[in-house]
């Protein structure tokens, strides 16, 4: 797993631009955060308003096995885990719950695969994990 966790770590990160492209031409989407360093943590906060939350379910995907090997090797808490690195989610957009069967069927259409991670809620521009 070593070998594999360090070309893991250095392979080249899918585009995300035809997938933004479509979303935001069909007026999909009211934000979207790209997550990078500062794993969800950090990068989510930036997209909601003052007086919005993010409730995001940690079991709505499975993370790629290289960050299990990570976590494991350096005894890292998943606090930290899901601050740090992007745990497999690369883009997360943010749906209203009016628009969301057109994004699905769109995203569905274009082959693109994704999943539900959560939802938000009235708070003070956290992410709260479940």
């Amino acid at each position: 797993m070593k070998d594999k966790a360090g070309a893991a770590l250095m392979k080249v990160h899918r585009s995300y631009l035809a997938v933004i492209k479509k979303l935001t031409a069909a007026d999909l989407v009211v934000g979207m955060a790209h997550i990078t360093g500062g794993g969800i943590t950090e990068n989510l906060p930036r997209i909601l308003p003052k007086t919005i939350s993010a409730v995001v379910e940690t079991g709505a995907w499975t993370p790629p096995p290289v960050f299990a090997h990570l976590q494991q090797l350096g005894s890292v808490e998943q606090e930290e885990m899901l601050r740090t690195f992007n745990m497999g989610i690369g883009l997360i957009a943010a749906v209203p719950a009016e628009k969301f069967r057109r994004a699905k069927s769109m995203l569905d259409r274009a082959g693109e695969k994704f999943c539900v991670i959560g939802r938000t809620v009235k708070g003070d521009r956290k992410v709260i994990y479940t």
